[in-house]
Parts: C-alpha cells; sequence; structure tokens
C-alpha cells in the first residue's frame, strides 16, 4: 500500500509541497540475530520495514500493520528502539513529493505468518548480519535507525539537543 487515502487526500491540497509527518519503523531480528531488511522497489535501496502512521492509529498498531504489509510477517512489538529525525529523514520521492518523517522505531518479534515481499514497496527481503549490512546499500533514515537496533542498546535513543536561544 504506496499511500494511505488521508495522505493522498493531503497530497491533493498541497501537491510535492514538503509534508511533515510521523512514521514508524520495526527492527526483526531472526534466531541468529540477523536483522531483516528489505529493498526499495523505486530505489533499489535497503530499508526497515514501516511507513506513515494514520490518523487516530497507535504507534506499535502501525508498525505492526506496515511489517504485516510490507513483509507477510506477523509481529509484536517489545521495546522502543528510539525517536528519530534530521535531514537524513527528508525524502524526495521519485514522483517529486517532499516528506520529512519523525520516525518512532520499534524492536519486534515474529508471531507468524510467511516471509514475503509485497511486490509494491519491497521488490525483496532478507536478513543480513552486522558484516552484510556494512556491505549494502543502506537508505540513509534505515542505516541510522538499524544502527541503533543493531546495537541492542535497551535505552531509547534520540539525538541530543543542540538548539539554544540566541544571546
Amino acid at each position: 500500500m504506496p499511500i494511505s487515502d488521508h495522505l493522498r487526500a493531503v497530497r491533493s491540497k498541497i501537491g510535492h509541497d514538503l509534508l511533515a509527518t510521523t512514521a514508524v519503523s520495526i527492527s526483526v531480528f531472526d534466531n541468529q540475530g540477523r536483522i531483516l531488511l528489505g529493498r526499495d522497489a523505486e530505489t533499489g535501496l535497503w530499508t526497515l520495514p514501516g511507513g506513515a502512521i494514520d490518523p487516530n492509529e497507535h504507534p506499535a498498531d502501525a508498525a505492526t500493520r506496515e511489517c504485516f504489509e510490507e513483509t507477510g510477517l506477523v509481529v509484536r512489538p517489545i521495546r522502543l528502539l528510539g525517536v528519530f529525525g534530521g535531514p537524513e529523514f527528508l525524502i524526495r520521492y521519485p514522483n517529486g513529493d517532499l516528506t520529512y518523517y519523525t520516525v518512532i522505531a520499534f524492536e519486534a518479534v515474529i508471531e507468524g505468518g510467511a516471509l514475503a515481499p509485497d511486490g509494491e514497496e519491497i521488490a525483496s527481503l532478507r536478513f543480513v548480519d552486522r558484516g552484510e549490512w556494512d556491505q549494502l546499500p543502506v537508505s540513509p533514515s534505515s542505516r541510522i535507525i538499524s544502527r541503533q537496533a543493531l546495537q541492542h542498546d535497551p535505552t531509547p535513543y534520540f539525538a541530543a539537543a543542540s538548539w539554544r536561544p540566541e544571546n
């Protein structure tokens, strides 16, 4: 599902102009400790499952839904990895849409389903270890989030504040 009805309605009003939205990302590990990545069908870059949160949707539900839609896996979020943003989260899509994402990232465990790319957003899926991850062309935003996931740090991530009022 490339774009929700809600985002389609917003885009019909603002066109390709900048849209700031909240999204989710989900890191899923297999029994060997490898992280799941999907190859984006448009860019060819490897990404974590995820996407925009729909109105009135809880972030953990959005992460579970996005993971199922993109990978065929039924997962259960088990911890908050962190909240992410910054210049790497500003995306210009091939159709010209400009979107800035603030991303709430979760780690999840697999509860069921069958691993299968959706074929629309995700062309292929694979679990990769840290060495493979280092070599893959991973999208800038997924690189930041998956690096944190691979560290298995129990403390949720956020970038330290650097803003200060002018004197």
